[in-house]
C-alpha cells in the first residue's frame, strides 16, 4: 500500500495534501489520532454539463493527523470501484464508523442502472483496505452518507443530495427518472413548498444494514415552520454531518447553489432541527462540503476548495480551521475565501 507523508506540517486554511487532489472529507478520532476520509477527484478535461460529469471520481484515500499541526500522511487508496460488485461510477463523499472491532467505510455510487446507492466496505485497521460487501446496503438511495454514533452506542446514517444526487426523484417513495443536474430541481418542491431534507436511518448491529426504513428529518425555522424550496440561503441541499455538543445535537448541511455551510439545532439524533445559522460562509469553487469534530478538547471544521486548482470546480483541496463554539452551542461563522 502507498504511503505519502506531506513534507509541510498541516495549518489552517491550507491545503492537507497537495500531491493528489481530495474534497467532501469525513474526519473521525480513530486510535488517538484523526483519520480524515475525503473523495479523490481525478484531473481530466470533461465539461460541466451540471450533471456532476466532470467529477471524475473512481477510488478513496485515507489520510491521518497524528496531531493538529503535524504533517498528513497518505495511506494510499483503500477502495476502487472496480472491486465493487454492484457499482458502476461517480464514488462521492464517504464516511467511516467503528463498532465491533471492525472499521466501516460508506460510500455513495451508482449502481449499474444509474442510481445512486450507499455502499459499506469493512476493514481491520481504519487506514483500510477496506473489503466491499457483495450489495449496496438495502433501503439506500441518494448520496453524502453522514454517519453519527452517539454515547450509548447507537449509529445513524444521514444521507440525501440534491440535483446530481437524485434525491428529488425519490419523493414518491420509489426512483422516478428526470432531468439530471441543475434541472432536476425542477422535480422538486418549489417556491413556499417544504423544502426536502436528509434522511436517516438507524444501523443494526452489523453495521451494514438498516434497523428501520429512512425517515425524512425535519429542518425548521424560527417559527417552528419548515425551510422552504425557495429559502436557498437556508436549506438544506447536500452533506449532512451531526456532532453533540452540551447534550444537543447539530445537524450541519451545505445549501448547495447558495454555498453556505449551516446549522440546526434539535433535541434527538433525528430530529426536528432548528435552523441556527452559518458555520462556514462560500469558498473558492461551487460545491462546499464539511465536517465537525472534536479533538483534544477542541473542535475543527474540515472542509474543501478549490484553491489548489486554481478554481477548478472539479480540482479540489481538503483543509481544516478550529471551530469557535460557545457554551450553548451556537457557532461562529467562518470565512476562507481566500484571493487567487
Amino acid at each position: 500500500m502507498e504511503k505519502v507523508i506531506s513534507n509541510e506540517n498541516s495549518t489552517p486554511k491550507t491545503p492537507l495534501v497537495k500531491h493528489i487532489y481530495t474534497a467532501d472529507p469525513s474526519v473521525h478520532v480513530f486510535e488517538g489520532k484523526l483519520y480524515i476520509y475525503p473523495s479523490h477527484d481525478l484531473v481530466n478535461d470533461g465539461l460541466d454539463d451540471g450533471k456532476g460529469d466532470h467529477f471524475k471520481m473512481e477510488d478513496y484515500h485515507v489520510l491521518s493527523l497524528d496531531d493538529i499541526g503535524e504533517p498528513c500522511v497518505d495511506h494510499g487508496e483503500a477502495l476502487h470501484v472496480k472491486n465493487v460488485p454492484w457499482a458502476t461510477q461517480r464514488m462521492w463523499a464517504p464516511d467511516a464508523a467503528f463498532k465491533n472491532g471492525k472499521y466501516y467505510f460508506y460510500f455513495p455510487a451508482m449502481d449499474k442502472e444509474g442510481i445512486f446507492r450507499i455502499g459499506a466496505a469493512v476493514s481491520d485497521k481504519p487506514m483500510g483496505p477496506f473489503v466491499p460487501e457483495e450489495n449496496y446496503i438495502p433501503g439506500s438511495f441518494s448520496i453524502d452518507p453522514g454517519v453519527f454514533t452517539d454515547d450509548d452506542g447507537t449509529t445513524y446514517m444521514f444521507c440525501g443530495g440534491l440535483w446530481g444526487g437524485q434525491l428529488e426523484k425519490w419523493q414518491t417513495g420509489q426512483f422516478v427518472a428526470g432531468e439530471e443536474g441543475m434541472n432536476a430541481g425542477e422535480d422538486g418542491p418549489q417556491g413556499d413548498e417544504p423544502a426536502l431534507t436528509p434522511w436517516v436511518a438507524i444501523m443494526n448491529d452489523d453495521m451494514v444494514t438498516f434497523k428501520d426504513k429512512p425517515q425524512y428529518v425535519k429542518i425548521l425555522d424560527e417559527n417552528g415552520e419548515p425551510l422552504k424550496a425557495g429559502d436557498n440561503e437556508r436549506r438544506y441541499f447536500e452533506a449532512p454531518c451531526m456532532h453533540k455538543f452540551n447534550g444537543k445535537y447539530y445537524l450541519s448541511y451545505s445549501t448547495g447553489d447558495t454555498h453556505n455551510i449551516c446549522y440546526a439545532e434539535g433535541d434527538s439524533p433525528t430530529g426536528p432541527f432548528t435552523y441556527k445559522g452559518i458555520v462556514l460562509e462560500p469558498v473558492i469553487g461551487w460545491t462546499n462540503h464539511h465536517y465537525i469534530v472534536e479533538f483534544k478538547g477542541k473542535w475543527y471544521l474540515f472542509y474543501h476548495d478549490s484553491s489548489l486548482s486554481g478554481g477548478a470546480t472539479h480540482l479540489r483541496c481538503v483543509k481544516y480551521m478550529e471551530l469557535d463554539i460557545a457554551a450553548d452551542g451556537t457557532i461562529k461563522t467562518l470565512n476562507d475565501l481566500v484571493q487567487l
